[in-house]
């Protein structure tokens, strides 16, 4: 009896990291940045949801069998919709592939472009011999590394190294999930005017001073660089995913939006235990350090490969999204 859970969380892993990557390669193929960071931010949403539904059901009725009953009723109705919708989905996606490039804003000019000047050898199965390629799943291990230390890890080490209450320490890191899911919705705005690549390099910026803020010992300033890191996260994870087509070509983005799924998913999985094994033979206190150290480690893929795609633009004459004049 308790090996069923087990055996069931294979296929439920497996049903969301496909969900995970198509959806994502969807929205990156036929919508615009904005669209991007708007589903992302109803992803915190139903992240802080399921929680509350879950509690709910414990608290009230002392079952969590009909809390995942709830949840179950609700995945049910969500396939269904998506059945019901799908010629909605093909006539989106036909619309895009006959739209004119030149009607189009500099972003998908840029695509245009970048797509042209691809090699034809690069349009194959093994992706990860595109240039810069590598370098972008290295971010994406360490943009969820970090994100989940932070939420498996901060309560611990507010309560361990601070010395604050479990109580206060839980409502501070709903506060930075929350400036992730408030920073995504602004973030869709800010798109509207402000570059993807822009919005991603400022979120490094500002994830990595909330970093550094956890090593000042005062609480307001501690509150303060969890919730900025929050805000900085919350435009680095869908704008990269969004920048996917046009770094690597469409013939490619399908295929790699799966690759850094796993990746992201291993870094989910795997830096969290292995900071926890490190503190539990040091000290939780160095918590901060971790967390500066993933998010430069992030920051460094990031930028290599804008270094890589601008000298391959500048070789072929192309220009870089940031030179184009928004329309």
């Amino acid at each position: 009896m308790c090996s069923w859970p087990f055996l069931l969380a294979i296929p439920l892993g497996l049903g969301g990291g496909a969900i995970d990557a198509a959806l994502n390669h969807y929205v990156a193929e036929n919508y615009k940045a904005h669209h991007m960071n708007w589903l992302h931010c109803f992803w915190g949403v139903g992240a802080t949801m399921g929680p509350i539904i879950m509690s709910y059901f414990i608290a009230e009725h002392n079952s969590w069998r009909e809390g995942y009953t709830a949840v179950s009723l609700v995945q049910f109705s969500l396939a269904i919709i998506l059945l019901v919708t799908l010629p909605l989905w093909k006539r989106v996606a036909a619309t895009k592939g006959t739209e004119c490039p030149t009607s189009t804003i500099s972003q998908d000019r840029f695509e245009v472009e970048a797509e042209r000047m691809q090699p034809a050898g690069s349009f194959k199965s093994n992706v990860l011999r595109i240039r810069g390629v590598k370098y972008t799943l290295i971010a994406f291990l360490f943009y969820c590394g970090v994100e989940s230390t932070i939420g498996l890890w901060g309560a611990s080490y507010m309560v361990g190294a601070r010395n604050l209450t479990a109580e206060t320490a839980a409502g501070w890191v709903s506060l930075y999930y929350g400036g992730i899911t408030l920073g995504r919705f602004i973030t869709g705005f800010i798109t509207l005017k402000v570059h993807n690549r822009v919005l991603i390099r400022c979120g490094q910026l500002i994830a990595i001073a909330g970093g550094a803020m956890l090593l000042i010992p005062h609480p307001l300033l501690l509150l303060a660089g969890l919730i900025l890191i929050g805000l900085g996260l919350a435009p680095i994870y869908p704008g990269l995913l969004h920048e996917t087509p046009s770094r690597f070509g469409r013939m490619n983005a399908a295929k790699l939006m799966g690759y850094q799924m796993a990746v992201a998913y291993t870094g989910s999985t795997f830096l969290p235990p292995l900071f926890g094994l490190l503190a539990t033979q040091t000290s939780i206190s160095l918590f901060p350090f971790v967390v500066v150290a993933f998010a430069l480690s992030m920051a460094v893929s990031v930028e290599r490969v804008n270094r890589i795609l601008r000298k391959q633009t500048e070789s072929m004459g192309v220009k870089t999204p940031e030179s184009f004049k928004r329309s």
